[in-house]
């Protein structure tokens, strides 16, 4: 069968690769130069590395299966990382247990309602009970005022800004699922792993796979218009030309497939008005390591970035040419002016922070500085978010959807991106048997 795919980051590569394996011709159309969407490369100079920050938790199952039906099984790289916390001007190490009951700005009872709000919020499986309750809310109820004064609010204010006010308890709890995991149960301590020059080494790999199975990967190609064939089939007309698929899967987001799709391939509920976060982030590449730590919480609302990302305390310093690089992200609004600044003026504000954390940090130990954006990085789950969340339905049996608009209780990371792949190609196959 040959089947288009709309989309080239992590959903439609590895959705091609699934069922090519099933002996499909598959296209893959990528509107941009480079594929792997938010998880995309970039140029630091002195190595390439994905353009923000990723990371592999040990219960990333799905991810970590992918990689190895790839043939990277070996480029899979596990280690013990750290865990640090900026607070009243002060960085403290909270990687272990004796570490988090020594935590000086929390009480005793903040320290042991924290915990249990990480236990809890590990095991709660009813999201649509939370969906209704203000994140501030439940983090009072359960972690107490210590505890969310001290660390919980300067989070949620780094995170959404006053946007905090408006989320539901859905969004910190998926953090919490997902990230309580990260610490191997064994070994007490964190496990955190990655994959050898990046994701570029995924996705260059996926696309090799694509192409051996008889299949096409083309980058700079923009969709233009799909309508249904008269008879059977897709048409995609695109900058390369028109070609005809016998199905189309599209999987870029859902205002981009009512830009494109003649009105009777699908119809979208509702005004598709879905608010969502964006992140500005830069990335500095020094000759000596700011932190110890891979992840450094912050809880200070004098610093303008949301936390600081110590990928070569993670990160082999074989993959940079024994340099040391560091992410800073800003997570605001997707309207927010702040977005379409010069990178100029970002890097002076990112910088403020900078000599306030790092007052010792010499500038002859800057090698480069890199200002990244995306204006839509994730949906920003308000109060009853999953009512507000634009459905797709399709009218032609050649035609699918499947993308990231349909997350409304995970986390947007690659492992929820593959896990919903593997489920469509399941159902795929179980259709067509």
């Amino acid at each position: 069968m040959k089947i288009g795919i709309i989309g080239g980051g992590m959903m439609g590569l590895s959705l091609a690769y699934r069922l090519s394996q099933q002996g499909h011709q598959v296209t893959v159309l990528e509107t941009n130069e480079q594929l792997g969407g938010l998880a995309t490369h970039y140029d630091f100079g002195a190595f390439v590395w994905d353009k923000f920050y990723h990371v592999i938790l040990p219960c990333d199952t799905d991810l970590v299966n992918l990689i190895k039906d790839i043939g990277l099984k070996d480029k899979l790289h596990w280690r013990p990382t750290l865990t640090g916390c900026y607070i009243d001007q002060k960085l403290y190490s909270i990687s272990n247990t004796i570490e988090f009951f020594m935590f000086p700005p929390l009480s005793i009872m903040g320290k042991l309602r924290l915990a249990f709000t990480m236990l809890y919020g590990s095991r709660v499986n009813n999201w649509q009970k939370l969906e209704k309750i203000p994140v501030e809310k439940w983090l009072l109820k359960i972690s107490g005022k210590n505890a969310y004064q001290k660390l919980w609010k300067p989070l949620l204010l780094a995170k959404l800004g006053e946007n905090y006010q408006r989320v539901s308890a859905v969004f910190i709890w998926s953090y919490i699922k997902r990230l309580f995991s990260a610490r191997d149960s064994s070994l007490h301590k964190e496990q955190l792993g990655y994959v050898e020059g990046g994701y570029k080494t995924v996705f260059d790999r996926l696309a090799e796979l694509i192409r051996a199975s008889g299949g096409n990967v083309l980058a700079s190609t923009k969709v233009q218009y799909i309508a249904p064939h008269p008879e059977k089939g897709i048409w995609v007309e695109s900058n390369r030309g028109k070609e005809l698929f016998d199905k189309v899967i599209f999987t870029a987001p859902v205002n981009v497939l009512q830009q494109v799709i003649s009105n009777d391939l699908a119809q979208v509920s509702g005004d598709g008005n879905v608010e969502y976060l964006g992140v500005i982030c830069m990335v500095l590449i020094t000759r000596k390591p700011l932190v110890p730590f891979y992840i450094v919480n912050l809880a200070d609302s004098r610093i303008p970035f949301t936390g600081v990302l110590g990928m070569s305390n993670l990160v082999s310093l074989k993959e940079t040419n024994g340099l040391h690089f560091t992410y800073f992200p800003k997570y605001i609004h997707s309207e927010d002016p702040l977005l379409k600044q010069p990178d100029q003026s970002l890097r002076d504000l990112f910088f403020k922070g900078l000599r306030l954390m790092f007052p010792d940090l010499d500038a002859d130990d800057i090698v480069s500085v890199h200002i990244n954006r995306a204006q839509k990085m994730q949906p920003l789950q308000v109060l009853n978010y999953s009512r507000m969340v634009p459905q797709v339905f399709t009218q032609h049996k050649d035609f699918y959807v499947l993308n990231t608009s349909q997350f409304i209780k995970d986390t947007l990371n690659n492992n929820t991106v593959v896990r919903h792949v593997d489920k469509f190609v399941h159902d795929w196959k179980e259709a067509n048997i």
